[in-house]
């Protein structure tokens, strides 16, 4: 009976370490490869809180203002992503500006671009537009609290719109993504924004004079500390650490 247990134990001892070597054995990247995974490295888990916030708004010469906002929020108990919106307007006490007379042409390129793409082309005087894009990580943070999100839901294939003495906004879901679009009174010009397919758009045209357009695409994360000590993530760890000598 003994030396049978030892025949068991010696064959799967002698077992292990060719598993272990198929299992394990290191793979040559090139330096193609390599370059693709700098920065894009992201340990299971890690990521406890997702979030996307868009706003746009037109602001003509007389004050007279119409805004979109667009959010959405996924954690942990997020069952099915959605975006929220609402648009607001407020009343000017300046008169009613005059129709803009400037021409803006071209420009049919800027939709096609890769990342992201920014564009403010003005053919009046006196006017201020402002693109911004921010990306926000946090680390060892917590998920913020479950998030009250307000506005009407936007589901595919929806447009919700929204009008002031400024213009009409409309904010649709397509193509995979979300689209922001002002068009101004007046011929005072238009904007559009929209995030989907790995791209980011900001595009404003202004034809008029004395105009204030902000659009604004924050992006932000918060990761955790959880489940840094399980032992299948602490062995892609390892890994990693292996790629270069003196760690990461």
């Amino acid at each position: 009976m003994n030396t049978y247990r030892w025949l068991t134990v010696m064959c799967l001892a002698a077992s292990m370490p060719a598993y272990a070597s198929s299992a394990f054995k290191p793979i040559e990247l090139k330096d193609s490869e390599m370059a693709d995974l700098r920065g894009r490295y992201v340990m299971p888990g890690r990521i406890i809180s997702f979030g996307i916030v868009m706003s746009s708004t037109w602001t003509n010469a007389a004050g007279d203002s119409i805004t979109a906002n667009a959010s959405m929020q996924v954690n942990s108990s997020t069952v099915t992503p959605q975006f929220y919106v609402t648009t607001t307007s407020t009343v000017g006490n300046g008169s009613t500006p005059n129709t803009g007379t400037g021409t803006v042409i071209g420009g049919s390129g800027l939709g096609s671009g890769q990342g992201v793409t920014q564009s403010v082309r003005a053919a009046g005087d006196g006017n201020t537009a402002n693109n911004g894009v921010d990306i926000n990580v946090t680390q060892n943070g917590l998920a913020p609290a479950n998030i009250v999100q307000s506005g009407q839901a936007l589901v595919a294939g929806q447009t919700i719109t929204g009008q002031s003495g400024a213009g009409q906004v409309s904010v649709s879901a397509k193509n995979g993504g979300l689209q922001m679009a002002i068009l101004a009174n007046n011929n005072q010009g238009n904007v559009v924004q929209q995030i989907g397919g790995g791209n980011v758009l900001q595009g404003t045209v202004i034809q008029g004079n004395s105009n204030f357009v902000n659009n604004l695409t924050q992006l932000n994360v918060v990761l955790g500390n959880n489940g840094l000590n399980n032992f299948a993530q602490n062995l892609n760890l390892n890994q990693l650490k292996g790629l270069r000598t003196p760690g990461y």
